[in-house]
């Protein structure tokens, strides 16, 4: 679908196309071949222009982004280490799948929210978290943040973009859209931070440890 055939959308087959394709970014592969995201900034660039509502655009992207990163977890655990040494995995080549399993195995879960921002990771890490056999519920916590933070950024690049074309009215009637999505990318930014120092302390010695490490 060209860009052009996107904002030429509105209403309820706007936000189906956007939540469809925001969904097929995040599944296993699916997003390697399909623009979702750059529907995504064009769905944003729709609300800007009236075509749609803002504030529905996020919650669609966001919710189609939650889902496709479901689907691809459900895959890799379906279908386990077969998915890399499938026909199609075998032509994504090893170096895309070491580098999302380095991920997922020094990160953990955190490594759903951060390849989140990576085109290529997007598509592998979850399909690769399923492989390993990452429990769902950690895998839930980080995908969800991940897509709140992730859809709500990329949807508001396409509305402010188009916004300055538009005039500044429609940046003020999207104020409270655009205050929800930033505290929401900030509250996930810092659910990655307090996680990550957690796990780094946890892998520190204890006082008696080190004294032992020290005098051994």
């Amino acid at each position: 679908m060209t860009a052009d055939a996107v904002l030429r959308l509105s209403g309820l087959l706007a936000y189906l196309v956007v939540g469809l394709l925001a969904a097929g970014e995040s599944a296993a592969f699916v997003g390697l071949f399909l623009p979702g995201e750059t529907v995504m900034v064009l769905g944003g660039v729709l609300a800007a222009t009236g075509h749609a509502n803002l504030a529905v655009m996020i919650t669609v992207a966001v919710a189609g982004a939650i889902v496709g990163d479901a689907v691809g977890y459900a895959m890799g655990c379906g279908l386990g280490p077969s998915l890399r040494t499938g026909r199609l995995g075998r032509v994504l080549g090893p170096a895309r799948w070491d580098r999302a399993e380095d991920l997922v195995t020094r990160r953990g879960p955190t490594a759903v929210f951060l390849g989140r921002w990576v085109g290529i990771l997007r598509a592998l890490v979850p399909a690769v978290a399923g492989v390993v056999g990452m429990p769902y519920h950690r895998f839930l916590l980080w995908n969800a943040l991940g897509g709140l933070s992730w859809a709500s950024a990329v949807v508001l690049l396409g509305y402010f973009g188009g916004a300055s074309y538009t005039g500044l009215e429609n940046l003020v009637g999207g104020r409270w859209a655009l205050l929800v999505a930033a505290v929401l990318a900030l509250v996930a930014v810092l659910a990655v931070v307090v996680t990550g120092l957690r796990q780094r302390h946890r892998r520190s010695p204890t006082p008696p440890q080190r004294e032992l490490a020290a005098g051994g």
